[in-house]
């Protein structure tokens, strides 16, 4: 009898063993590298710059989980010291919430990538809604070429390099969900798609299906 109870409550403590370690065990964000922001800044393109967008990952990085990163926003901006979006964010692989690789390195980011509407997950492991849903919010700010560079001509692609949230200026978009009007390349584009329309305000991001949401990258 002393046996069969001894065996009955060394299966329960393992049993509440069990229970505790699946409770305190990494949760998946803790490997996630990428992600989409869940919210933008709320002020349209104006980001307080790089160093506020750098931080806006940051924050939503650690209220996730994934904090312990240094993460960066993948942005480019204009003008003198002129900063490319794809020198910043680290040299890969890159996956997202759900393990899922992104990237094996900035080559391949620009290439042929894995980034779909499925895979451009936000911090919280959520798709981004697309085009066809409501709302559209497939519009991504990116201020860059196909390539991860920054623009070189006078046009502003990058709302005053991310200070602007009023009607003068524009951004260049990408599409997430790599979906657009028509099957052209621009299109399907995930960070050179097309510019945003009636300046930089939230009203000016919304109205092309956007909601001033951008890339963040774990460069390290």
């Amino acid at each position: 009898m002393f046996c069969q109870k001894a065996i009955i409550g060394l299966a329960a403590t393992l049993t509440l063993s069990a229970g505790a370690h699946a409770q305190t065990a990494p949760r998946a964000e803790g490997n996630m590298t990428f992600f989409v922001t869940s919210v933008g800044s709320g002020k349209g393109a104006d980001l307080g710059g790089l160093e506020g967008a750098d931080q806006h990952c940051q924050s939503l990085a650690s209220a996730a989980g994934a904090g312990g990163k240094r993460w960066r926003a993948y942005l480019s901006t204009q003008g003198q010291g002129a900063v490319n979006a794809r020198d910043r964010i680290g040299r890969g692989p890159w996956q997202n919430a759900k393990g899922e690789v992104i990237a094996k390195d900035v080559e391949e980011l620009h290439g042929t990538n894995n980034l779909t509407k499925q895979t451009a997950l936000t911090e919280k492991g959520e798709v981004v809604k697309g085009r066809g849903d409501t709302p559209n919010m497939h519009d991504i700010l990116t201020g860059s070429q196909a390539d991860g560079r920054a623009f070189t001509g006078s046009e502003d692609m990058t709302c005053g390099n991310w200070t602007r949230s009023g009607a003068e200026g524009g951004a260049m978009l990408g599409h997430h969900d790599r979906i657009g009007l028509n099957d052209d390349p621009p299109a399907k584009s995930w960070n050179m798609s097309h510019r945003s329309r009636g300046g930089c305000s939230q009203d000016a991001l919304r109205g092309t299906g956007g909601a001033g949401l951008f890339y963040c990258f774990a460069a390290d």
